[in-house]
């Protein structure tokens, strides 16, 4: 007979799991004693569980492998929330595990008892309560099982201290050795027959085609088609972004340049399309056809209802459209590649203002000129995400780390920390908005006692920027959306980083490559210039695209 929690850890170890973040709590000591005993899984402890959960979720973006985080009840449970629905509508696979009074004697009455499994239900694949010591195996494996397939997500296992203190004998169960079914041959022919039919057709690369192999299959086959390709937010990076046949990624709701390139096809291949991100393209009647890759058929609606659908392991779908499809002369993109060039000038341009405060298309590209290839940025949520997906060039899958799914704040920190343990050797970068830094600063504290790389870099404009800007863009008074701040040269050096504040545009770039080759954690405050997200300048973005 063994102790369940000594055996729920080995479940874990069964899984291949390897930290798990989090904060415990007094219903978590037995799961807490067990895994101190584990020679497999290291615990990761933080200052709050939604950084944990953000941690958990990126190792399991970068990874395909479920990222396990672990609280308490109640209070603890409670604030795992927004890090559940960041890894479900983000397809990040992670488990939640948190704690609960005993479930068969409790003697405390209902002190700090959420029924935590009903809460979890919309947001999670999976959610239970263990009620038995001999069902862990199973419950442990189906939730790995249902975190891990497509579309990835959150699952939760509620762990009583009662159950966690049972004696057992049951035993892990191993882990499914599972391929993704493929799509079938007629709908590779009609795709293909369609394609090779098109007088301009277009890739379009979402978040579902951001997985293993995909990318490398990607590659070939816009090499042997020429086929252009964008991307929405999600798929940034599935293929290299300095590739000829790349026209931006669609980071606007539309009037943009890639928008003007998307309008020119009269057939759009939509790779990995997936509901949760704003749509790079409305269908209409009459309009261009579409073809539906993923792993999934399509969620229709009036403004999304393809006309062929290719289901199956994406990868497997575009080898086999590779293969097959034969390149056709007639093929014109020369609209599309036009607006790509107005795009690339109009971005060069900007990209040399070295104003101060800092200009946000020439902080991005500097940080694209110093970051290598397989270097990660780590962006919270503000409107330079926006500056960040449109003009820094994606040169492998998983470098730029954004949200377009929940779009939360609080996740950059959290998520450069868990891209710093997966790839120790690479450049890490958390690149974050002052509002967004400040919801999970204290996180410092366990990078630095990690001893972990990364460059925190720090947009300072004193206010909650992306809300401001759309209170401008309104009509609205500027009222209610600014504060003060610490000074965060000192804030860092009191958990024992190294804080620097760019002074002059002309010194970021060597100040960011001083950060980056140093060791341990590093801050820089960037006080940012945002004025050309008024209205007006976007308007003139959207008439340069217009006249393309």
């Amino acid at each position: 007979m063994t102790k369940a929690s000594d055996v729920f850890i080995a479940c874990l170890e069964e899984e291949g799991v390897e930290y798990i973040f989090g904060v415990p709590g007094e219903e978590n000591l037995d799961v807490l004693d067990s895994l101190s005993r584990s020679r497999k899984i290291k615990l990761i402890l933080t200052r709050h569980e939604q950084a944990a959960g953000f941690m958990a979720a990126t190792y399991g973006r970068h990874t395909g492998k479920a990222g396990v985080c672990i609280a308490t009840l109640g209070p603890g449970a409670t604030n795992l929330v927004t890090a559940a629905a960041y890894a479900q509508l983000g397809g990040m696979p992670m488990m939640m595990i948190t704690g609960q009074k005993p479930i068969k004697s409790s003697k405390q009455g209902r002190f700090q008892i959420l029924d935590v499994v009903a809460m979890m239900g919309p947001l999670t694949k999976f959610t239970h309560q263990l009620a038995s010591a001999d069902n862990i195996p199973s419950r442990v494996r189906e939730a790995f099982r249902l975190a891990q397939e497509e579309k990835p997500g959150a699952v939760h296992i509620e762990v009583p201290e009662d159950i966690a203190h049972e004696q057992t004998d049951a035993k892990p169960l191993k882990r499914s050795n599972a391929r993704r079914p493929v799509a079938d041959d007629k709908s590779i022919r009609a795709a293909v027959s369609r394609i090779e039919k098109a007088r301009s057709p277009l890739l379009v690369i979402g978040a579902g085609a951001n997985r293993t192999m995909t990318g490398r299959m990607l590659a070939e086959f816009v090499a042997k088609t020429d086929i252009p390709f964008v991307t929405t937010q999600l798929g940034k990076g599935v293929i290299d972004e300095l590739n000829p046949k790349f026209l931006g990624c669609a980071a606007l709701s539309s009037g943009d340049f890639v928008h003007r390139a998307i309008g020119s096809a009269d057939l759009i291949v939509n790779i990995g399309h997936d509901v949760i991100e704003k749509p790079p393209f409305f269908m209409q009647a009459g309009g261009a056809e579409v073809i539906h890759v993923s792993f999934r058929s399509a969620e229709v609606d009036p403004v999304y209802f393809p006309q062929y659908e290719v289901i199956g392991d994406i990868g497997n779908a575009i080898w086999q459209m590779k293969e097959t499809i034969a390149v056709q002369s007639r093929w014109d993109f020369a609209t599309m590649m036009k607006a790509r060039a107005a795009e690339v000038a109009h971005t060069a341009a900007a990209a040399h203002d070295q104003r101060y405060p800092i200009y946000p298309q020439h902080l991005v590209a500097q940080i694209r000129e110093v970051m290598p290839a397989d270097g990660i940025i780590c962006l919270d949520n503000g409107v330079y995400k926006i500056w960040f997906a449109r003009n820094y060039p994606a040169r492998q899958a998983n470098t730029v780390l954004l949200d377009n799914a929940l779009a939360t704040m609080g996740a950059g920190l959290p998520s450069a920390m868990a891209s710093a343990m997966v790839y120790p050797d690479r450049k890490v970068m958390a690149i974050c908005g002052d509002g967004g830094f400040m919801m999970n600063s204290q996180e410092l504290e366990t990078a630095v006692r990690l001893k972990l790389n990364i460059t925190v870099l720090i947009l300072n404009d004193n206010s909650y920027g992306m809300i401001r800007w759309k209170q401008a863009n309104m009509g609205f008074a500027d009222w209610g959306l600014t504060y003060g701040n610490p000074d965060f040269v000192k804030y860092a050096e009191s958990y024992g980083a190294k804080g620097y504040r760019c002074d002059n545009a002309k010194g970021l770039p060597a100040l960011i490559r001083q950060c980056l080759d140093a060791p341990g954690v590093n801050l820089i405050e960037v006080p940012v210039d945002y004025s050309d997200n008024d209205p007006i300048l976007n308007k003139q973005i959207k008439e340069l695209s217009a006249a393309v």
